[in-house]
C-alpha cells in the first residue's frame, strides 16, 4: 500500500507539472509564404500529383510521386473514392502514410490543407535533428522533405443530424524526409490541435457509431505467387479512441506531440521502426493518466512491476533501424497497454546532442542562431540518477511509472538530470529563461506595454502577449514596430564610412567620410554616394556595390508574397559581409551598423570597410550584369552567399574580367512573443540594373541599383504582361504608392503624410493643419511625411514616450536654503521662509536689505524658464541648470528626460559624468561659450569648500553609488533602483585595471590643462564595466519650417547639395523665412509671409527692381483663376518650382490671363479668352509668327454636321490628323457635305445627300469616272441581297471602310452577285450562284486561272475514298491546309489513289493498290529513286517484307515529323528486322529488355549509364505475307475477345465462354506517351478506334498485317473520353468532358458536327444502339448526375434516370432484355433500366470503383480502378465470377467486346445462352447474307470480334491475313 501511495503521489505530480505538447509555432513552417500548395476544399479531394525530384523508398519499394488527400493521409498512388477506405479498418490496400485517417471535410472554408516538396536547408536540418534525436546511430542526411499540414480541419457531419457545423477542428502535420537510401516520417500534433478523435461513417444507417481515427502506415497490396495479391505489411500507432487522444500528450522522441518512424530502406526493410526515446511508445495504460484529468485511476497501475529498467540502459547491439516485423508481416503498436518486459532503448549519445534546432549561420566566427523559437529549446537527455529536492530513491524504492518524460519544455537554465526510474521534473515559471540570443525574457522582469511602450515607434501600437510585448506598425506605416516609416515615401540614409583599405600594396585610411543614400521605394531604385573618397581607393571600390546593396534589400520593390528587409530588421541591425576577389584572392570585410532613425526619420548607418581590393587603373569603367541573390531567413538573422562577375575597361589594360564571392549575414532584433505567421524561409533579390562610377573631380563614389524582392523563382522575366507596380515602370510620384489592380491597371495613392492625386503629392504639414498627435505641453515639429512631438520647457515625456508630464524641479532643490520650493505645471516658485525677505533664490533676515544681483547661474536658469535662452532662441527641451543659495552652479546637476538623456553630471569636472553617458559635442554658440565660462568659474570658486556626501542617488532613475572625497564615483558601487545600496563605509576592493574605453576616455580628458576635454574632441562613452556604450544626444533647437524646407531641398541629392534649378528658400539666423525670396536659377524674386507663402503681387522678373517687402501689404485681393492655375503648377514639385515641361499660364498684373499664352518648353503659342480657354485656330508652332490676340474674333458659327464629322476624325489622333486609311468627309465653304465624296485611301467615290448619306448606285471603284452628283436621282430601287452583304462588310469599321482582310462581295450594276467572286486579301477566286453561295469545285488558289463561271456545272459525283481521306486531312487545320507532318494521300482527277504516294514531310515514297493500301516492298527512303509503280513488283527470293519493328520505326519517325527528339522513343531493329534486345528512350540511359515480339521483359528497366544485359530473342520461323485471298470470317472454334485500354497500351483478353483467359492475354497496341480512354471496335472494317487523352486525338488502326495507327481527328479536342461506333450508319460518337460536348463524325473523321452542347457538366460514357439509332450517355455531375438519351442526329434528347445515382462512370446495353445498364462509382451499384424509365433493378450492390462496362454472355465485365483489373459479374446470380489483373499495375479505362464478324439482329437470347454454356462458336451456326458473305448470326450487331493469334505480336497484333 505504501508503494501505491508513492505511485499516486508521483502520478499526481506528473499530471500537475508535466510539460504539454508542442505549440503550433513549433511545427514545420507552412502556408503560402513557405511555398505550399493548397488542396481544394471539399469532403473527398486529392491533390494534383506531387512529383518527387528524387525517388522515395517506402518500405523497400521505390515511389516517384505522392498524393495528399483531405482525409488525413498521404499516398503513393492516386486514391480511390473515400468510401472504399475511410470507413474501413486498417490497413488499406494502397500505400498510405496516415497521420490522422478519418472522414474530414474542408467544405465551406472549414480549414486548409497545405503541402509541398522542399529542399530548404532549414527544413532539412530540422528533419535531420529530429531523426538523430530518435535514432542516434542513424547516418541520415535528408536531401528532400515532403511537408503536409492539415490546419483547423473539421469532421464530416450530416447537416440533417446537427443544428450546424461543429466547432471542433484539428491541426496536425506529417513530414517525410528521405535521401537516396532511407526515409523517415514525423507526425506532429500541437497543443490543442486535436479536438475530435473519431468520425461517423456515412453509411451508418442511423446507428450511433463512430470510428476512431487511424494513425499508422500501410504498404498496400503486394503481389503473391505471381498472379495473386495479398495484404502487405502495415503498422498502427493507435488502436482505440483513447490512444488517439494521447497523440499530442506523449510522443516517442522525448517531446510530447512528436512521433518519429523509420519508414523505408533501399536494401532491406520488413516493417516500420518507431523511435523510442524515453520509452514513451506503447507504454501508456488504456484509459489512464491523461493530461486533462486530475484524478487518474490509480488502481490500474498496481499490477505493474516496480522497475525493470537497468541503470545504464544497455543497448542490444541491434541496429534500431531494421527491426524485423513479427510473423505474418504485421507489427502493430499503439498507446494502449504494453508488455511489462518491453525493452527500452534510449540513446546513450543524448548527452552529446546540442539543443534541438541549433542552426549554423554560414559565416565563420559569427554567433550561432537558433532555428527554433524561444519557446522550444530542447534539453539533452541524461539518464543518470540524480537527487531530487534533497531526497534520493534507490532503484528498489522507485515505482515503475509506465511513462518517462525526459525533456523539460521549456528548458531550465540549470537542468537537473533525470533518474532512469521515470521521474518527472516540475517547472517553475520564475526559473525559465527564454534566450534567443537577441532578447532575454524571464517572468521576473517580464516586459509589458505598460512599462516599455516607449520602445515602440510613435507610429506603432503595442500588444501584450503571454511572454512579453511586441510592437506593430499602424496602418499606413511599415517596419518592425520599433521603427515605422510611412508607406510609399522615398527614404534617405546617412552615415559615416571608415576603415583601412589596401589597394594593391598601398593602405588607404577612410576617416569618417560621409555616406548618403536615397531610395525610391515605389520602384526599388537605390542611389548611394560616398563623398571625399581618395582617388586610389575610389577607383578600386567601384566593384564593391554590396555597400549599397544593403539599402536595396531594406527598401526593395516588393512582389507578391514577399517583404523588404526593413519590415523584418527595422532600423537597428548589424550586417557583416566578406568579399573575396578573384583571381587575386583579395579579402574585404564590410561591417554596417544600423543606428536607428534620426529626428528627420532618416536611417543612420555606419560602415566600416577593412581589407584589400584589386587595383584598378584611373579612368576605369566597371560593368556589372544584373543578378539574383537568395536570402535565407532564420530567427533574428538573414544570410546569403553569391558569386558575381564584373568587367573592367581601362585605357591601360583594355577589357578585363573579374569576379568576387560574397558571404553575408544580417542580424537584427526579432520579436518572438506575438503569434505571427511562419516566417518566410527564402526570398530572392533581383538586381535588375547596377551602375557604379567614381567622379574624380568631386571625389564621389556612386552606386545605383534597382532592386526587387520576391519568392524564389517567382520574379518576373520581363515587363510584358506584368502589372506596372511590380515592373516598376509606373508614373506614380516618388512619394506615392503604386497599388496594383486587375490586369495592367494600377492606382497611385500618395504616401502616408502626403496628399495629392498620386502623380503629384505634397507633404502634409500636420503641425500647421492641426493633424498632429502631440498632446498638451508639447510642440509639434513637421517632418517629411510625418511629424515629431517635443515637450515644452518644464515638461518631459512620461512612461509611454508620448505624453508630456510636468517636471518636479523642486526635487533638485533650486531655491535658497531658507526658502520653500513650490512646484507648478511647467515651472516652480521659491518663497522665503517667514521672517526672511527676498525672491526665494536669495533670502535675508533684513527686510530692507538689497537683494544681491542675480548671478550668471540664476540668469541662465531664469532665461531658460522664461522660454528663451541667453541668445534669444527658444528653449524647448533645453537643460535648466540648478543654482545653490548663493547663486552658484550646483556641483551635481540633474537633467530631466525632456532636456537630455543624460541622468546626472557633476559640473566641477566633465570627467565626473555618470560612466557610460557622455554628451556629444557640438560647435560652440554664444550660449555654449557662456556656459563654459560658468563651468570654469564654478570649479575655481567651489573646489576648496565642496564636500559631497559619501553616497549619492539619482532622484529620477533611482540609481545610487558611492563617491570619494572629490565626488568621484567609486567603481563597482552603483546599484539599480529597488536594490539595497552598497555600504559606502566599507573599504574599496582593489580596483580592476582600466579598460581600453576608459584609457581612451581618460586620455582625451587630460589633454586640456583645465581638466576637461578640448572643444570638438571626441570623448568615448564607457559603461559601468568600462566597455564602449552608445552616446546620448542633447536635443538641439528644433528646426523651423523654413529650415526643414531648405534642408529638404538640399538633401534631395544623395551628395547633399541642391539639384540644379531647384528653388532653395532663404532663412534668417532664427530660422525664419527672409521677407524677400529669390530663385537662383530664374532670377524671379517675391515677398513671403512668415509661413513662406508668396505675397500676391510682389513677384518681379529677372533684371527688375524687387519689391520692398518691409512695406505693409495692401489689402490682398483673392487669387484669380489664372493665379490659382499658375500657382498650382508652380507648387507641384516639393522643391517649389514647376516640373520641367509643365505648362505654366501667364497672368497680368490684375491676375487675369494674358491674351497670348506660350508653352516655354514646346514653343507653341495661342490666344485665350478671359477664362483661359484656347481660342480656335490661334495656335502657332515654334518659330512662326504668333497671332495678334488683340483683334476681336469674328462671331463664330456653330459647327455643321459635316464639320463635326470631319473634326471628329481629325482629332482621333493625338497629333491632330486622321489615322492612315480613315475616311475624312469633305465639307464645302458653308460646312455642308460636298456632293461628291471620295475615300483618299481606297479611291472609291460616291454621291451623298445633305445628311452625308451615300446615294444608292453612285459608288464607283478607283480609276473609273465618278458619277455626276448634280443630276437628280433616279427612283431608287431597293437594295439587293448582294448590296446588303457588301455594305454590311464595308460598314463593319467605325471609320467607314472595310476591315483589312475582310471579304467584300462584288455586285453587278443590278445589284446581283457577279458570277466570279475573288477575295482581295487571299487571292482565292470562286464561282457563286444567284444567292452568292459558292459552287462546289470552282475555288482556285492565288496565281492560277479562275474557272469559267459561265459554263454549266456538271453533275457532281460523290467523293471517292481517296478524296474523303485527303479532305479529312486537309480540313483538320482551321486555315484549310494540312497540318505539318501529317500524311495527305494524293488522288487523281477521278478521285482514285495515285499509284505512287509520297509523304511530304519525311520524303518516303511507296506504291498503293486501288484501295490506297501500300504494296509490300515498294517503300523507298528520302533521296532514293522511287519504284516504278506501273510495273509489277517482283520480290527477289532473298528480299523479305518489312517487319513489325521496321514498320513501327517508320511510323513513329513520321509521327515525330521526321526528326525525333533525343528523348523520344524510336524502336531499334536488327539487320534482319527483328527487335534489338535492348530498347532505350532516344539517347537517354532509360533502357529495358524486350522479347522477339518487342514486349518489355518485366524487371529489366534501368536508369544507369550501363545498359541492361539482355539475351537475344530466339528467332522463330519467318512469317511471310499470305498470298491466298483473305478470309472475312473467323476460323472454327474462334473465341470472343475483350479489348481493354490501360494507359499507353490496348490489350486483348480472350474469353472462354465467359471466363477470362489470362494465359492468352496479349498486348494489341503499344502507344508510348498516350493515355487511351475510350475504346470501340468496327467489325465491318476490322478496325479498333480509341480516344487519346494525352495527345487529344481520336485514332484508329486496322487489325491487319502492316497496318499503322491513323489519326482521324486532332483539332478542337480537349478531354476526349467515351467513344462509340455505329457500324450500321458508319458513324462514331464521342464525349469531350472539358468543353462538355457530344460530337459525331464519319468513321474517317469527316463530317464532324456537334450534337449536344447544352446542360452537360461531366459527360463520360457513351453507347449507341444501332438498331434504334439511339445514343445513351452518362453525366457524373456531382450536383445532379444523370443518364440521358438522344437520337444519332442530335434530336429527341431526354433524361433516362437521375434519381439514386452518384458517379455513373460506365454504361452498356443489354440486348437480351433491351435495357440500359450502368456501373456507379459513387453508389457502388450495377443497375439496369428500360429506356422508358421502367423496370429498374440492381444487379450488384457492392462494386469497387468501376470505370467502363460491357455486356456479353449474360455477364457484365467492367474495368475497376481499385483493383486495376477487369471483373466479371453474373447477371443471373449477381455475384463476381472472375477477375483479371494485368501484370502492370495501373488504371484500366475503356473496354470493348470483339468478335470475328458483324452479326445480324437475330437470336439475342440464343447468343447469350451459347456464351453462358461456354460452347465454342462453330461454323454450323453461321447465316448466309444476300451477297454470299458468311456472317456469324449469334451476337448482337453492336459488338464485334477479334482473334489474337500467335503470329505478329509486340506493338501491333495482326490476327488475320486480309
Amino acid at each position: 500500500m505504501e508503494r501505491g501511495a508513492t505511485l499516486a503521489v508521483c502520478l499526481l505530480c506528473w499530471s500537475c507539472s508535466v510539460v504539454s505538447a508542442i505549440q503550433r509555432a513549433d511545427m514545420f513552417p507552412y502556408g503560402l509564404l513557405s511555398g505550399d500548395s493548397i488542396l481544394t476544399e471539399g469532403d473527398d479531394e486529392t491533390s494534383r500529383v506531387l512529383t518527387l525530384p528524387k525517388p522515395l523508398y517506402f518500405y523497400n519499394s521505390l515511389f516517384t510521386q505522392l498524393y495528399v488527400a483531405t482525409n488525413g493521409i498521404i499516398s503513393a498512388q492516386d486514391l480511390p473514392m473515400e468510401k472504399q477506405y475511410v470507413d474501413d479498418g486498417f490497413p488499406t490496400d494502397f500505400p498510405v502514410v496516415a497521420p490522422f485517417l478519418a472522414d474530414i471535410d474542408t467544405s465551406g472554408g472549414r480549414g486548409q490543407i497545405y503541402y509541398r516538396v522542399t529542399e530548404t536547408p532549414s527544413v532539412l536540418n530540422k528533419v535531420a535533428q529530429e531523426v538523430h534525436r530518435g535514432f542516434p546511430d542513424a547516418k541520415f542526411t535528408p536531401t528532400h522533405a515532403v511537408v503536409a499540414t492539415w490546419e483547423n480541419v473539421a469532421p464530416y457531419e450530416e447537416q440533417t443530424r446537427t443544428n450546424g457545423p461543429s466547432n471542433k477542428v484539428n491541426t496536425f502535420q506529417a513530414v517525410i524526409g528521405y535521401d537516396e537510401t532511407d526515409s523517415y516520417v514525423l507526425f506532429l500534433y500541437p497543443q490543442g490541435g486535436l479536438n475530435f478523435f473519431s468520425t461517423r461513417p456515412k453509411e451508418s444507417y442511423n446507428v450511433e457509431i463512430e470510428l476512431p481515427a487511424r494513425v499508422g502506415f500501410s504498404r498496400g497490396e503486394v503481389t503473391f505467387l505471381i498472379f495473386s495479391r495479398t495484404e502487405g505489411p502495415h503498422y498502427s500507432v493507435t488502436g482505440d479512441e483513447q490512444s488517439v487522444k494521447n497523440l499530442y500528450q506523449v510522443g516517442n522522441t522525448g517531446i510530447p506531440g512528436i512521433w518519429l518512424f523509420h519508414t523505408g530502406n533501399r536494401y532491406s526493410f520488413d516493417n516500420i521502426v518507431p523511435a523510442s526515446v524515453g520509452g514513451l511508445l506503447a507504454t501508456l495504460p488504456t484509459g489512464g493518466l491523461l493530461l486533462d484529468t486530475t484524478t487518474p485511476e490509480y488502481g490500474e497501475f498496481e499490477g505493474y512491476p516496480y522497475n525493470t529498467f537497468e541503470p545504464d540502459y544497455p543497448l542490444t547491439g541491434e541496429d534500431p533501424e531494421f527491426h524485423p516485423a513479427p510473423a505474418g508481416g504485421e507489427r502493430s503498436e499503439s498507446l494502449g497497454p504494453a508488455s511489462p518486459d518491453a525493452p527500452s532503448s534510449p540513446s546513450q549519445d543524448y548527452g552529446r546532442q546540442g539543443s534541438h534546432g541549433s542552426q549554423h549561420v554560414p559565416l565563420p566566427s559569427d554567433p550561432r542562431y537558433s532555428v527554433e523559437p524561444a519557446e522550444r529549446q530542447y534539453v539533452p537527455y541524461a539518464p543518470e540518477a540524480v537527487e531530487e529536492r534533497g531526497a534520493q530513491q534507490t532503484p528498489e524504492q522507485q515505482p515503475q511509472v509506465p511513462l518517462e518524460v525526459v525533456d523539460v519544455y521549456p528548458p531550465h537554465r540549470n537542468e537537473p538530470r533525470l533518474s532512469p526510474g521515470g521521474h518527472v521534473v516540475s517547472v517553475d515559471e520564475e526559473d525559465v529563461d527564454f534566450d534567443t540570443g537577441v532578447i532575454q525574457y524571464t517572468t521576473e522582469n517580464k516586459e509589458t506595454c505598460a512599462r516599455f511602450q516607449q520602445q515602440c515607434s510613435q507610429n506603432a501600437f503595442c500588444s501584450d502577449y503571454a511572454t512579453g510585448f511586441c510592437c506593430h506598425c499602424q496602418p499606413g506605416f511599415y517596419g518592425n514596430g520599433r521603427h515605422c516609416l510611412p508607406e510609399g515615401a522615398p527614404q534617405r540614409v546617412s552615415g559615416k564610412v571608415s576603415g583601412t583599405v589596401t589597394v594593391g600594396s598601398t593602405p588607404v585610411t577612410l576617416n569618417n567620410i560621409d555616406l548618403h543614400a536615397y531610395i525610391v521605394v515605389g520602384d526599388g531604385r537605390a542611389y548611394t554616394a560616398i563623398s571625399e573618397v581618395p582617388e586610389p581607393v575610389g577607383w578600386a571600390l567601384m566593384p564593391v556595390a554590396p555597400i549599397g546593396e544593403l539599402f536595396g534589400w531594406l527598401f526593395a520593390l516588393e512582389l507578391p508574397n514577399s517583404q523588404a528587409g526593413f519590415k523584418t530588421a527595422g532600423a537597428e541591425f548589424t550586417r557583416r559581409a566578406e568579399i573575396i576577389f578573384y583571381p587575386g584572392n583579395e579579402h574585404l570585410s564590410i561591417l554596417q551598423t544600423g543606428r536607428g532613425l534620426d529626428d528627420h526619420n532618416h536611417l543612420t548607418v555606419d560602415t566600416v570597410v577593412t581589407g584589400s581590393v584589386p587595383f584598378l587603373p584611373p579612368g576605369s569603367e566597371v560593368t556589372m550584369d544584373p543578378f539574383k541573390e537568395t536570402y535565407q531567413y532564420y530567427p533574428s538573422v538573414a544570410t546569403s552567399s553569391s558569386v558575381r562577375a564584373f568587367s573592367v575597361v581601362s585605357a591601360e589594360r583594355g577589357s578585363e574580367s573579374f569576379s568576387f564571392q560574397l558571404k553575408q549575414n544580417i542580424s537584427y532584433r526579432d520579436c518572438t512573443h506575438g503569434h505571427r505567421a511562419a516566417a518566410v524561409e527564402t526570398l530572392q533579390i533581383t538586381m535588375e540594373r547596377v551602375f557604379v562610377m567614381y567622379v574624380k573631380e568631386e571625389r564621389i563614389l556612386r552606386y545605383a541599383i534597382t532592386n526587387k524582392i520576391s519568392p524564389v523563382g517567382a520574379e518576373p522575366t520581363g515587363t510584358e504582361g506584368i502589372n506596372p507596380c511590380y515592373a516598376g515602370n509606373h508614373d506614380c510620384d516618388t512619394t506615392a504608392q503604386c497599388i496594383p489592380q486587375e490586369g495592367q491597371a494600377f492606382q497611385c495613392q500618395c504616401a502616408t503624410g502626403y496628399r495629392g492625386d498620386g502623380r503629384n503629392c505634397y507633404d502634409i504639414d500636420e503641425c500647421a493643419e492641426g493633424l498632429s498627435s502631440c498632446g498638451a505641453h508639447a510642440q509639434c515639429m513637421n517632418l517629411p511625411g510625418s511629424h515629431r512631438c517635443q515637450c515644452q520647457s518644464g515638461y518631459e515625456f512620461g512612461y509611454d514616450g508620448r505624453t508630456c508630464v510636468d517636471v518636479d524641479e523642486c526635487s533638485s532643490s533650486p531655491c535658497h536654503a531658507n526658502a520653500r520650493c513650490i512646484n507648478g505645471l511647467g515651472s516652480f516658485q521659491c518663497q522665503c521662509q517667514p521672517g526672511l525677505y527676498g525672491d526665494g533664490f536669495f533670502c535675508s533676515p533684513q527686510e530692507g536689505q538689497t537683494v544681491r544681483p542675480r548671478s550668471q547661474c540664476e540668469q541662465h536658469r531664469d532665461s531658460l524658464q522664461s522660454g528663451v535662452d541667453l541668445s534669444g532662441q527658444p528653449s524647448v527641451g533645453a537643460f535648466i541648470p540648478q543654482c545653490d543659495s548663493d547663486g552658484r552652479y550646483r556641483q551635481l546637476q540633474v537633467i530631466t528626460d525632456s532636456q537630455s538623456t543624460r541622468p546626472t553630471h557633476d559640473l566641477r569636472d566633465r570627467r565626473e559624468e555618470e560612466p557610460g553617458l557622455h554628451p556629444v559635442r557640438h560647435p560652440e554658440t554664444a550660449t555654449d561659450q557662456m556656459n563654459q565660462s560658468v563651468l570654469k568659474l564654478t570649479v575655481s570658486t567651489t573646489e576648496t569648500v565642496c564636500r559631497p556626501p559619501v553616497q549619492r542617488c539619482h532622484g529620477s532613475s533611482g540609481h545610487c553609488w558611492c563617491v570619494d572625497s572629490r565626488g568621484q564615483e567609486r567603481a563597482g558601487t552603483r546599484t539599480p533602483p529597488g536594490s539595497s545600496p552598497v555600504d559606502c563605509d566599507r573599504p574599496v576592493e582593489p580596483e580592476r585595471p582600466k579598460t581600453h574605453c576608459e584609457q581612451h576616455r581618460d586620455g582625451v580628458q587630460t589633454t586640456s590643462p583645465e581638466g576637461y576635454p578640448l572643444l570638438g574632441v571626441f570623448v568615448p562613452e564607457c559603461d559601468a564595466n568600462g566597455q564602449y556604450s552608445i552616446p546620448a544626444v542633447e536635443p538641439e533647437r528644433p528646426q523651423t519650417h523654413c529650415e526643414h524646407h531648405r534642408d529638404r531641398v538640399q538633401t534631395t541629392s544623395p551628395e547633399g547639395y541642391p539639384i540644379v534649378g531647384a528653388y532653395v528658400p532663404q532663412c534668417d539666423a532664427n530660422g525664419h523665412y527672409t521677407p524677400l525670396q529669390c530663385h537662383g536659377s530664374t532670377g524671379h524674386c517675391w515677398c513671403v509671409d512668415n509661413r513662406g507663402q508668396e505675397r500676391g503681387g510682389t513677384r518681379t522678373s529677372a533684371g527688375t527692381q524687387p519689391k520692398d517687402c518691409d512695406q505693409p501689404d495692401e489689402p490682398m485681393r483673392p487669387k484669380t483663376h489664372c493665379e490659382q492655375h499658375r500657382d498650382g503648377v508652380q507648387t507641384t514639385s516639393p522643391e517649389g518650382y514647376p516640373l520641367l515641361g509643365a505648362y505654366v499660364p501667364q497672368c497680368d498684373a490684375n491676375g487675369q490671363y494674358t491674351s497670348q499664352q506660350c508653352h516655354v518648353s514646346t514653343g507653341h503659342c495661342w490666344c485665350v479668352d478671359n477664362s483661359g480657354q484656347e481660342r480656335t485656330d490661334t495656335r502657332t508652332p515654334p518659330g512662326t509668327q504668333p497671332k495678334d490676340c488683340d483683334t476681336p474674333d469674328e462671331p463664330e458659327l456653330p459647327k455643321t454636321h459635316c464639320e463635326q464629322h470631319r473634326d471628329s476624325v481629325h482629332t482621333t489622333s493625338p497629333e491632330g490628323y486622321p489615322p492612315p486609311g480613315a475616311y475624312v468627309p469633305q465639307c464645302d465653304a458653308n460646312g455642308e457635305y460636298a456632293p461628291l465624296q471620295c475615300h483618299s485611301s481606297t479611291g472609291h467615290c460616291w454621291c451623298v445627300d445633305i445628311r452625308g448619306q451615300e446615294r444608292g448606285g453612285t459608288r464607283t471603284p478607283p480609276g473609273t469616272q465618278p458619277k455626276d452628283c448634280d443630276r437628280p436621282d433616279e427612283p431608287e430601287r431597293p437594295k439587293t441581297h448582294c448590296e446588303h452583304h457588301r455594305e454590311r462588310s464595308q460598314t463593319t469599321s467605325p471609320e467607314g471602310y472595310p476591315i483589312v482582310g475582310a471579304y467584300v462581295p462584288q455586285c453587278d450594276a443590278n445589284g446581283q452577285y457577279t458570277q466570279l467572286q475573288c477575295h482581295g486579301s487571299s487571292g482565292h477566286c470562286w464561282c457563286v450562284d444567284n444567292r452568292g453561295q459558292e459552287r462546289e469545285g470552282t475555288r482556285t488558289p492565288p496565281g492560277s486561272s479562275p474557272v469559267d463561271c459561265d459554263k454549266p456545272v456538271e453533275p457532281e459525283r460523290p467523293k471517292t475514298h481517296c478524296e474523303h481521306h485527303r479532305d479529312s486531312v486537309q480540313t483538320t487545320s482551321p486555315e484549310g491546309y494540312p497540318i505539318v507532318g501529317a500524311y495527305a494521300p494524293q488522288c487523281d482527277a477521278q478521285g482514285q489513289f495515285l499509284p505512287q504516294q509520297c509523304h511530304g514531310s519525311t520524303g518516303h515514297c511507296w506504291c498503293v493498290d486501288s484501295r490506297g493500301e501500300e504494296r509490300g516492298g515498294t517503300r523507298t527512303p528520302p533521296g532514293s529513286s522511287p519504284v516504278d509503280c506501273d510495273r509489277p513488283v517482283s520480290v527477289a527470293p532473298t528480299q523479305r517484307p518489312e517487319s513489325v519493328c521496321e514498320r513501327w520505326r517508320i511510323s513513329l519517325i513520321e509521327h515525330y515529323g521526321g526528326k525525333p527528339d533525343p528523348k523520344q522513343y524510336v524502336p531499334q531493329c536488327e539487320s534482319d528486322g527483328q527487335f534489338s534486345p535492348v530498347q532505350c528512350y532516344g539517347e537517354t540511359t532509360y533502357c529495358w529488355c524486350v522479347d522477339q515480339d518487342g514486349r518489355e521483359v518485366p524487371g529489366t528497366r534501368s536508369h544507369d549509364v550501363v545498359k541492361p544485359a539482355c539475351e537475344p530473342p530466339l528467332s522463330g520461323p519467318s512469317h511471310r505475307a499470305a498470298t491466298a485471298p483473305p478470309e472475312r470470317h473467323p476460323p472454327p472454334n474462334a473465341d470472343v475477345t475483350l479489348l481493354y485500354a490501360q494507359g499507353q497500351k490496348i490489350g486483348a483478353l480472350p474469353l472462354n465462354g465467359t471466363k477470362l483467359d489470362a494465359t492468352r492475354s496479349k498486348t494489341l497496341l503499344t502507344l508510348h506517351g498516350s493515355i487511351v480512354v475510350g475504346l470501340a471496335y468496327d467489325c465491318k472494317d476490322n478496325q479498333v478506334f480509341w480516344t487519346d487523352l494525352s495527345a487529344r486525338t481520336i485514332n484508329r488502326a486496322s487489325v491487319v498485317q502492316g497496318a499503322e495507327p491513323e489519326i482521324l481527328i486532332n483539332t478542337n479536342l480537349v478531354s476526349p473520353e467515351g467513344l462509340a461506333v455505329d457500324v450500321k450508319r458508319r458513324l462514331m460518337f464521342w464525349v469531350d468532358s472539358t468543353p462538355d460536348l457530344i460530337e459525331s463524325a464519319n468513321l474517317d473523321g469527316s463530317g464532324r458536327k456537334t450534337l449536344f452542347d447544352k446542360d452537360l457538366v461531366n459527360p463520360r460514357a457513351i453507347i449507341v444502339v444501332s438498331s434504334t439509332g439511339t445514343l445513351y450517355w452518362t453525366d457524373w455531375n456531382r450536383e445532379a448526375p444523370k443518364i440521358e438519351s438522344g437520337s444519332v442526329d442530335g434530336q429527341n434528347r431526354r433524361v433516362v434516370v437521375s434519381d439514386g445515382i452518384g458517379l455513373p462512370n460506365a454504361l452498356t446495353y443489354d440486348y437480351s432484355s433491351g435495357q440500359v445498364c450502368w456501373a456507379d462509382a459513387g453508389t457502388k451499384r450495377l443497375e439496369c433500366i428500360s429506356p422508358d424509365g421502367s423496370g429498374r433493378r440492381v444487379i450488384h450492390s457492392n462494386l469497387n470503383y468501376p470505370f467502363s462496362l460491357v455486356y456479353y454472355g449474360n455477364h457484365f465485365f467492367y474495368s475497376d480502378w481499385r483493383r486495376d483489373g477487369v471483373i466479371a459479374v453474373s447477371k443471373e446470380i449477381s455475384q463476381f465470377t472472375d477477375e483479371y489483373l494485368p501484370d502492370q499495375r495501373s488504371h484500366l479505362y475503356g473496354i470493348a467486346i470483339a468478335t470475328n464478324g458483324c452479326l445480324s439482329d437475330v437470336s439475342h437470347t440464343q447468343a447469350q445462352t451459347d456464351a453462358h454454356r461456354q460452347e465454342p462458336l462453330t461454323t454450323g451456326r453461321r447465316a448466309q447474307d444476300s451477297s454470299g458473305a458468311k456472317l456469324l448470326g449469334v451476337i448482337p450487331e453492336h459488338t464485334s470480334a477479334l482473334q489474337v493469334p500467335s503470329e505478329e505480336k509486340g506493338r501491333c497484333v495482326f490476327p488475320l491475313a486480309d
